[in-house]
C-alpha cells in the first residue's frame, strides 16, 4: 500500500542533518529542448548526495541497544559517507567497509567525516559479504544502501520536497543503482501526485532494473561497467524491486513508467558538462545520469511543453576522471563524429581529402607514414580523424556517404570504444609482427595490478602492444599485444584464465586493422 510509504516518508528524520535542496530552473536546456526544466541539486548536501537521508533516517531510528553497540556498511561511494556522517552527528561507533580498489579520495573523504574505514576485498561483493560477517560476530548493525524500508523512506523525502517546489511537475527522472532513491520517490508521488510520470535511468553497462522488468523478476547482471560507479549495482535490491511495480492510487498504472532509458559513458558525459554550463558545478557520473536519460527520452519522445525534473544525486568527483569526461562530451553531445578513412598514400592526398568535407570542421587528425611505403606508392593509407558535427546523426551519416560517393572507403569508429580510449593515442604507423593477438584486458585499479597481469602472463608471451591510461575510476584497461602462434594459443589462454582478469581477444577490432596491425 502506497499509504504505507507516504506516512514512513512523513515520519523520516532526515532533516536533522539533511537540508531540502532546492529545485533550480535549467534556462539553457530548457531553451534547446523546448521543455520547462529543473534540477533538484542533491549534490548540495552536506555530504554531496542524497545518501545521507536514507543513511540517517535508517540509523537514528535504532533502539538505545543498537546504537550502543554502533553500526557497520560496506560501500565504496556515497552511502560510505552518509553513514559516517550520521554516526559522528548521533556520537556513535561505525565501521565502514571499503574495497582495496576505492580510489584514495574517496577514502580520504569518508574518514574526513568520522569513518573508521577497513579496507577489505577486490570487489564491492567481497566488502559487503564481510561488512555482514562483522556484523553478525560482533553485533553490530549492519546499515543497507538501498534494500531497506527506513532507507527508502528516507530517500522519499525528495519526492515530499518536490510536490511542495512545483505542483505542475510532468515528469521526474530519476537514477537507478540498487533502487532506493527511485522507490521513495516514486512511492510518494504515486500516491501524492499520480499523474508525475517517473521515468527510471540507467547506465548502459549496469542495467539491471530494465534487466529485471524485462524478465519480471530480479537478475543478475555477469558483469557491470564501473565508470558511472554511483549506480554500479549488478542487481536491483528486492525491496526496491517490489516498491517500483505498485500501481498508482488513481489506478493508472505502476509508479515508475515500464520505460527504463539507457544511456552510454558518453551520454553521460555530455550531461556533466550541461550541468556545469547552468550552474558551473561538477557533479559525478551517476549524478548527471538523469540529465542524460532526460535528454534522451524527451528526443525519443518529442516532448514539448513538458514540465521535467532531474534529480542530481550526487557529486563526489574524482578530479582526474575530468580529462577522460572532457574528452568524450563532444561525441556524447553529438557534435563529433570519429572516422577511420583510407586515402592514397600520396602528396596531395590530405588536402584532397579536407576538400571532400566541403569546409567541416576537423577536431582530431592523426596519421603516420609506413616506412615500408614509398611517398608516391599509391598504396593505401589509413587516417583517424575527428569531425565537428553541426546537425548530429543526421550530419555523420551524410558524411560517410560523401566520403563514400569520393571514393573513401571510411569507417564510423563513433560508437568503437577501442578506437576512442587506446587506438586514436597509439598511432604512429604499423607494425609488422607475426602471430600478434590483441587483447581487451579489464583489472581492478589498485597498486600491483598491472605488475600481477605481467608476473602471471612470465616471459613466455613477446608483449608487441601496450596502452593504459588511469581514468580515475575503479576499474583499469589495458590494450595488449602478444606474440602467440597456433602451436601456443593453447598456452596463452590458460596463461590469460590463471590470471583471473576480464580479457577478450578483439582482433577483429576495424581500427586496430587500420592503424595498427
Amino acid at each position: 500500500m502506497l499509504s504505507h510509504w507516504v506516512r514512513a516518508i512523513l515520519q523520516a528524520t532526515v532533516y536533522d542533518v539533511a537540508i531540502q535542496t532546492p529545485l533550480e530552473a535549467a534556462p539553457k536546456l530548457t531553451q534547446r529542448f523546448a521543455n520547462d526544466i529543473r534540477f533538484k541539486r542533491e549534490d548540495l548536501q552536506p555530504v554531496k548526495s542524497f545518501k545521507l537521508r536514507g543513511a540517517y533516517n535508517r540509523i537514528s531510528q535504532l533502539s538505545d541497544e543498537q546504537k550502543a553497540r554502533g553500526v557497520i556498511c560496506a560501500s565504496a561511494g556515497n552511502h560510505a559517507q552518509g553513514v559516517a556522517y550520521s554516526a559522528r552527528t548521533l556520537n556513535l561507533n561505525n565501521i565502514i567497509v571499503m574495497p582495496t580498489t576505492t580510489p584514495d579520495i574517496k577514502v580520504d573523504a569518508v574518514r574526513a567525516l568520522g569513518g573508521n574505514v577497513d579496507l577489505h576485498g577486490d570487489s564491492f561483493d567481497e566488502a559487503n559479504r564481510y561488512a555482514i560477517n562483522r556484523a553478525e560476530t560482533e553485533g553490530l548493525t549492519f546499515i543497507p544502501p538501498y534494500d531497506d524500508e527506513l532507507v527508502i523512506a528516507g530517500q522519499g523525502t525528495i519526492g515530499l520536497e518536490l510536490t511542495q517546489q512545483w505542483r505542475n511537475m510532468d515528469y521526474v527522472f530519476v537514477a537507478v543503482g540498487g533502487g532506493g532513491l527511485i522507490s521513495g520517490v516514486a512511492a510518494f508521488l504515486g500516491e501524492v501526485a499520480p499523474h508525475v510520470k517517473v521515468i527510471a535511468v540507467e547506465a548502459e553497462q549496469s542495467a539491471s532494473l530494465k534487466a529485471a522488468l524485462e524478465a519480471n523478476e530480479r537478475v543478475k547482471l555477469e558483469q557491470v561497467g564501473l565508470f558511472v560507479d554511483g549506480v554500479a549495482v549488478a542487481q536491483i535490491g528486492e525491496l526496491p524491486f517490489d516498491v517500483v511495480r505498485t500501481q498508482k492510487s488513481d489506478g493508472s498504472g505502476p509508479i515508475v513508467e515500464p520505460e527504463v532509458v539507457t544511456c552510454t559513458n558518453d551520454e553521460v558525459c555530455a550531461a556533466v558538462k550541461d550541468i556545469f554550463e547552468e550552474n558551473r558545478s561538477i557533479v559525478e557520473p551517476a549524478g548527471a545520469l538523469s540529465v542524460a536519460g532526460m535528454k534522451k527520452y524527451i528526443k525519443a519522445h518529442d516532448l514539448q511543453g513538458k514540465n521535467c525534473v532531474g534529480i542530481i544525486c550526487g557529486a563526489n568527483m574524482n578530479f582526474d576522471r575530468l580529462r577522460y569526461i572532457a574528452e568524450r562530451t563532444e561525441i556524447g553531445e553529438k557534435k563529433e563524429a570519429i572516422f577511420g578513412v583510407t586515402i592514397p598514400e600520396q602528396t596531395g592526398a590530405f588536402l584532397n581529402f579536407c576538400r571532400s568535407l566541403h569546409g567541416r570542421n576537423i577536431t582530431e587528425f592523426n596519421y603516420r607514414a609506413d616506412s615500408q611505403k614509398s611517398p608516391d606508392s599509391m598504396e593505401p593509407a589509413s587516417i583517424f580523424v575527428g569531425i565537428a558535427l553541426k546537425e548530429g546523426e543526421k550530419e555523420r551519416h551524410t558524411i560517410s556517404k560523401q566520403l563514400a560517393d569520393d571514393g573513401y572507403t571510411a569507417h564510423d569508429l563513433t560508437d568503437d570504444d577501442i578506437a576512442k580510449s587506446h587506438i586514436r593515442h597509439l598511432i604512429g604507423g604499423h607494425a609488422h609482427v607475426e602471430n600478434e593477438q590483441l587483447l581487451k584486458v579489464v583489472f581492478p585499479e589498485r597498486p600491483g595490478a598491472l605488475l600481477t597481469f605481467l608476473e602471471k602472463l612470465g616471459d613466455d608471451f613477446n608483449i608487441t602492444l601496450f596502452h593504459y591510461r588511469n581514468h580515475g575510476a575503479a576499474e583499469g584497461r589495458v590494450l595488449v599485444g602478444l606474440q602467440a602462434s597456433m602451436s601456443n594459443s593453447r598456452q596463452l589462454q590458460d596463461a590469460l584464465l590463471d590470471i583471473g582478469y576480464e580479457c577478450t581477444m578483439i582482433n577483429d577490432n576495424i581500427a586496430y586493422q587500420l592503424f595498427l596491425k
